[in-house]
């Protein structure tokens, strides 16, 4: 990280609320891989944020965020380029959440687009808890405690760092100029439907995880939803609303325009489109799945990266907790 001084400061998190997938991979983390050339990068595996829905069902939590971290290093993020850390081994997070809790109206967290859209995507769940009302607070406090410059996000997340500007506005107003107000870094990715045809969640379990093995790909690859008025291979098909050919949009550049075209000429048929697809996302992931390999065979390496990564990252978060608490009387 050097001249870090002179770089603009990122911050972002990712929940280890299961295995991470491929909507992960192309909507999140390759464009943490290229930010953290450009950035001072913070990136943070939010396990608190994953008790929010998680809390009643622990029991996989330590294996997946092991899981996710050795994800996001076989992916190209890379620890002398960044801060890499745990969420929970910074309490400083948990205490600047408390201390925005006390000046959040209630109003702003019920009116967060996405509080609605998550109930409903996560039907079934017991969502009445305030830790997942005050998501959006702990979101601020990650974000603030570091001082972020840029936030990457995606279109739908607009309204939580619209709200962390919120929240740091009126502690500002309350006790003076602490806390700088970020600016959302606008992520344009392609969308990457699951294999169901909705929008590939760990919610809907129609997923490709980032861990998956080739045969496991191949399998998930055969069950995935085509054109539906595609009947027979003799059909002429229309890509346009097939989710292999949003796969290979993505995945398979170079092959689109020869994909498109057999299709709609009914020259080729859905299994072999499917057959080579699941090659194309093969390859496309073998430097993952070999980089994984070797971090899966020492877990201790893994450890200590997010240790070192937790050190680093305290030396700021204790600073900014401790300019909030003297601004409060605390101290």
């Amino acid at each position: 990280m050097q001249n870090a001084k002179l770089k603009k400061r990122v911050l972002s998190g990712i929940q280890p609320t299961g295995k991470l997938h491929l909507g992960n991979l192309i909507g999140a983390i390759e464009n943490w891989v290229k930010l953290q050339d450009k950035y001072e990068c913070f990136f943070f595996i939010a396990d608190l944020h994953a008790l929010t829905s998680t809390y009643d069902d622990p029991k996989n939590l330590k294996d997946d965020i092991q899981g996710v971290a050795i994800d996001l290093l076989a992916s190209g993020i890379d620890p002398k380029k960044c801060v890499l850390f745990k969420q929970s081994d910074l309490m400083e997070h948990a205490e600047l959440h408390l201390l925005f809790s006390m000046v959040t109206p209630v109003p702003w967290l019920e009116r967060v687009p996405t509080y609605k859209s998550k109930i409903e995507e996560l039907k079934g769940k017991d969502l009445g808890t305030y830790g997942f009302l005050g998501y959006p607070v702990l979101q601020a406090a990650d974000i603030l405690i570091y001082k972020a410059d840029f936030v990457p996000v995606g279109q739908d997340q607009l309204p939580h760092i619209e709200l962390t500007r919120e929240i740091a506005r009126r502690f500002n107003n309350f006790y003076g100029n602490i806390f700088p107000e970020p600016k959302d870094l606008l992520t344009q990715f392609p969308t990457l439907p699951g294999l169901d045809g909705r929008k590939m969640s760990k919610s809907y379990n129609n997923t490709i995880a980032i861990s998956d093995p080739p045969d496991v790909i191949k399998k998930k690859v055969s069950t995935m939803i085509t054109d539906p008025a595609r009947i027979k291979k003799e059909d002429k098909g229309h890509p346009e609303v097939c989710s292999v050919y949003d796969f290979y949009k993505v995945f398979g550049k170079d092959l689109t325009d020869v994909v498109a075209s057999e299709c709609k000429e009914a020259k080729r048929g859905c299994v072999a489109c499917k057959k080579q697809l699941a090659q194309v996302l093969i390859d496309y992931m073998a430097p993952i799945h070999k980089k994984r390999a070797q971090l899966t065979e020492d877990r201790g390496q893994i450890d200590k990266i997010l240790q070192d990564g937790a050190a680093k990252a305290k030396k700021i978060a204790a600073k900014s907790l401790l300019e909030a608490k003297k601004a409060m009387g605390l101290i």
